[in-house]
């Protein structure tokens, strides 16, 4: 029998992959273990399947890898593709006046979930500034925030999002479709 730990950032993951048992380390020690299912940054001593959660495509293709990797039956989806489909994939003219929506972005996840949903990724001269929470205070972001003003979107970091990565996804698309498909 194969020991599986995962950290809780991809506890759903596992689960929708069908995996079970597992055990869920808090800790990141992972020592022990078969296997470890984590976050594509996390450092591990054992083997791992890393995994990126920040899109609802990362999402679905990181419970595909755990499932074909490890044999294991997935748990019924098909709501949350429904989700993905209707407020993530726009219609074509939706696509086409996103594309003209500037965003510059503060964080790789950020920059991963815009350019899914299809807004133009610029460093300069921007429509929307978008940053984590965490980045709130500081300096230099803070005087971008405060120039930008209305047009500055904060986004939940790990800590004070859902655990649920399809629920953290909701929760950030949900954002970022309420605030930059608003005429700046």
């Amino acid at each position: 029998m194969n020991i599986i730990y995962t950290s809780p950032m991809c506890q759903e993951v596992v689960r929708l992959a069908g995996v079970s048992p597992y055990t869920v380390k808090k800790d990141n020690n992972f020592d022990g273990a078969d296997l470890a299912i984590v976050l594509s940054e996390t450092a591990t001593e054992v083997p791992a399947i890393k995994v990126k959660l920040n899109t609802f495509k990362q999402i679905f293709d990181s419970v595909d890898l755990i499932s074909n990797h490890l044999g294991t039956e997935k748990l019924n989806m098909r709501d949350w593709e429904r989700v993905y489909s209707s407020h993530i994939r726009p219609a074509k003219g939706k696509i086409d006046e996103r594309k003209k929506i500037k965003v510059k972005v503060y964080s790789n996840f950020i920059r991963e979930i815009v350019e899914d949903m299809g807004f133009s990724v610029v460093t300069e001269e921007p429509d929307f500034l978008v940053f984590p929470d965490y980045m709130e205070d500081n300096k230099d972001v803070g005087k971008e925030i405060e120039f930008m003003g209305s047009r500055a979107v904060k986004i939940p970091s790990h800590k004070d999002a859902p655990l649920n990565p399809l629920e953290r996804a909701k929760l950030r698309y949900h954002i970022l479709e309420s605030r930059l498909c608003t005429k700046p």
